[in-house]
C-alpha cells in the first residue's frame, strides 16, 4: 500500500503556530486515514518548536529552497531566527518519509514549511507570494510530490500512477 505523509495539522492535531489545527474534512484524507495510509507528520514541532509559538515567515518571500541553500532566513515578528528548527523538521520529514517509503504528501498550504504553491511573504502582514516551504523543497528535491490541502483530487489521481 503506497503510504501519504501529511500534516499533523490536517489530522486534527493542535501543533499550529497558534495551538489550532487546521483539520481537513476531505472525504479523501479520511478515506485513506482509514486505510490505515497516512503518515502524519508536523516538521515545526519536530524540529523542536513548541506548541504555541510565534509565527514565522520565510524572509523576503524567498521560498524553501533559497532556505535550504543558506540563502534566506525564517523569523518571528520580533526578529528572532528559527531557521535551524524548520531545517531540522524539513530533515526529519525526509526521514519519516523515507522510512515510511513515501512517495507523495499533502501538506498545509501556506505554511513555511509546508506550503507548495504559496507561502507568506516575509512581512507578518498576512500577505502571500508563490513558493515553497522548506519541508516541500527539500521532500520535492528528494522525489516526494507535494500537493496541498486544497488539492487532494490532485494528489488522488497521482496516487493512482503510483499503484
Amino acid at each position: 500500500m503506497e503510504r501519504i505523509l501529511v500534516s499533523a495539522c490536517l489530522l486534527g492535531r493542535r501543533v499550529r503556530y497558534d495551538g489550532g489545527a487546521k483539520t481537513s474534512d476531505d472525504d479523501l484524507l479520511a478515506r485513506w486515514r482509514a486505510e490505515g495510509r497516512l503518515v502524519p507528520f508536523c516538521p515545526e514541532v519536530e524540529g523542536g518548536l513548541p506548541v504555541p509559538r510565534p509565527p514565522a515567515e520565510i524572509e523576503g518571500g524567498a521560498g524553501g529552497a533559497a532556505v535550504l541553500a543558506g540563502e534566506a532566513r525564517i523569523l518571528t515578528p520580533d526578529g528572532a531566527d528559527v531557521t535551524e528548527a524548520f531545517l531540522s523538521g524539513a530533515r526529519q520529514a525526509l526521514a519519516a518519509a523515507r522510512s515510511s517509503g513515501v512517495r507523495i504528501a499533502i501538506l498545509k498550504e501556506g505554511s513555511p514549511s509546508c506550503g507548495s504553491l504559496r507561502i507568506y511573504d516575509g512581512t507578518h502582514r498576512g500577505r502571500t507570494t508563490p513558493g515553497q516551504g522548506v519541508t516541500t523543497a527539500l521532500l520535492e528535491l528528494n522525489g516526494v510530490r507535494v500537493f496541498g490541502e486544497d488539492r487532494v483530487p490532485d494528489a488522488a489521481r497521482y496516487l493512482e500512477t503510483l499503484t
